[in-house]
C-alpha cells in the first residue's frame, strides 16, 4: 500500500480531537488530554492552541479551564485539518496498511480510514465522525 507520512504534530491533532469527540461533553485540562494521549510537552500546547485558533476546540485557562470540541464532528474534514496540521512538519512515523500506532483503545478506526484514503486520496471524502 502507500506509505504516508503523518508529522507527530498531526498524529497529536487527530488523537485530541478523536478523544474530544469520544467525550463531547467533557472539559479536559491539557494535562489530562497529555496523559490518557500520552502527548509529549513540547507540541501538546501549539497544537491546542492551533485547534483552538481554526474553531475546532474551546481551549480557557484558569482554574476551571480546559479544552473541550465545539465543532461537530461532520464539519471536520480530515484533509482540512491534515492541511492545518502539516504545517508542522516533524516525521516521526509512517502510516502503512501493516504498521500503525494508535494508543487511544486497541480499535482504532483512523487506521483503516487513513489506509483507505491514502490508497485512493480520497481523505476529503472524510470527516471526523467515521473515526470516533
Amino acid at each position: 500500500g502507500v506509505i504516508m507520512y503523518l508529522s507527530k504534530f498531526t498524529d497529536y491533532s487527530f488523537r485530541i480531537l478523536i478523544y474530544l469527540g469520544n467525550h463531547p461533553n467533557e472539559i479536559f485540562t491539557v494535562d489530562e488530554l497529555s496523559s490518557i494521549l500520552g502527548l509529549s510537552t513540547n507540541h501538546k500546547k501549539k497544537i491546542i492552541y492551533k485547534l483552538a485558533k481554526n474553531n475546532y476546540i474551546y481551549s480557557s485557562k484558569g482554574r476551571n479551564g480546559g479544552v473541550k470540541l465545539i465543532m461537530n464532528p461532520k464539519d471536520i474534514n480530515l484533509e482540512a485539518l491534515l492541511e492545518i496540521a502539516k504545517d508542522n512538519l516533524n516525521i516521526v512515523e509512517y502510516f502503512s496498511s501493516d504498521s500503525i500506532s494508535c494508543n487511544l483503545n486497541g480499535k482504532c478506526k483512523l487506521k483503516p480510514v487513513l489506509n483507505d484514503s491514502f490508497n485512493s486520496f480520497k481523505l476529503s471524502e472524510y470527516t471526523l465522525d467515521y473515526v470516533i
